[in-house]
């Protein structure tokens, strides 16, 4: 795990990059320079050793979208084509804590992704934290046609638990906004996924991601809670929203492609001994997810 995350930290250096030549401003804010600063290569020791990027100033939405492009081209570089999509701030609550009014998105890589049970180091990151999410499964290229909740259920071939180790990576979190994040790739770092439940393509199946009920605990303890229903009224409206933000840059998701829908929990910060569990009370067979901190 410390190889692994000692290349992530690595493949960070594309971020550092990125915030030093997107966040230069030029008359325009919509048109801000989008170029490599070869000053930013100063920063790959402080990526290496997990020191906080500088946090950009008035960064509009044209700049973040330049951000996270090259960062995906870089990690692209790396490790291949994603193996799925991120939307981030599909929760309200998470929205007003990043004084954000829309979701975002970012690319997940399999380097990232690890199995149920994993130990995982509790500062993995800059500024590590943990959530409650969920993944599907895109089960043919149909999904980028998807306009509704339902939509989506006919071309998805499984859930899949997860814990998600994002990481806010930003020397200041008090200035991160949707702006920011979606310049480090939504902050995408780590995650945890369990057994992957079939889709079962009926009205209650539906209702169940809806409705259900999703408890995060540690060492036993319950941590919070949350219901389907708080990320856009439904799971699967996350998966509408990557698909039309991914088409307005061009990208179509593939079979294959996991995508983590969003928050259903609070992020929280990760310590040394914890034992993390998400359960899921809607879905067949009350699935669940574990990670392990050291």
């Amino acid at each position: 795990m410390a190889t692994m995350n000692k290349v992530v930290w690595a493949a960070g250096l594309a971020g550092a990059l990125v915030l030093a030549g997107c966040a230069t401003p030029g008359s325009d804010k919509g048109n801000w320079i989008c170029k490599a600063d070869a000053a930013a290569l100063a920063q790959l020791e402080q990526i290496l050793a997990k020191k906080a990027l500088p946090t950009p100033d008035g960064l509009d939405d044209k700049g973040a979208a330049c951000a996270r492009a090259r960062l995906n081209d870089a990690l692209e570089a790396r490790y291949g084509p994603p193996a799925g999509y991120k939307a981030g701030l599909t929760n309200p609550a998470v929205q007003k804590r990043f004084n954000a009014t829309a979701p975002v998105w970012g690319a997940l890589y399999a380097p990232m992704l690890l199995d149920s049970g994993a130990t995982v180091d509790a500062a993995f990151g800059t500024r590590p934290l943990f959530e409650a999410d969920l993944l599907v499964r895109v089960a043919d290229v149909g999904i980028n046609q998807a306009r509704s909740a339902e939509d989506v259920l006919a071309h998805i071939d499984a859930v899949i638990p997860f814990i998600e180790l994002p990481d806010l990576m930003v020397d200041n979190p008090a200035k991160l906004n949707g702006a920011v994040l979606s310049a480090v790739n939504v902050g995408a770092r780590l995650g945890v996924m369990g057994t992957p439940v079939p889709v079962q393509r009926t009205a209650e199946f539906s209702n169940g991601l809806r409705d259900g009920l999703i408890v995060i605990s540690a060492n036993g303890a319950e941590l919070d809670r949350g219901r389907g229903s708080d990320v856009l009224g439904h799971p699967l409206n996350a998966v509408v929203y990557l698909t039309q933000a991914l088409a307005a840059e061009g990208r179509t998701l593939k079979k294959g492609d996991l995508l983590s829908l969003g928050s259903f929990s609070k992020l929280m910060p990760p310590k040394p001994g914890q034992t993390v569990d998400v359960v899921y009370q809607g879905l067949p067979g009350t699935p669940k997810v574990q990670v392990r901190f050291r």
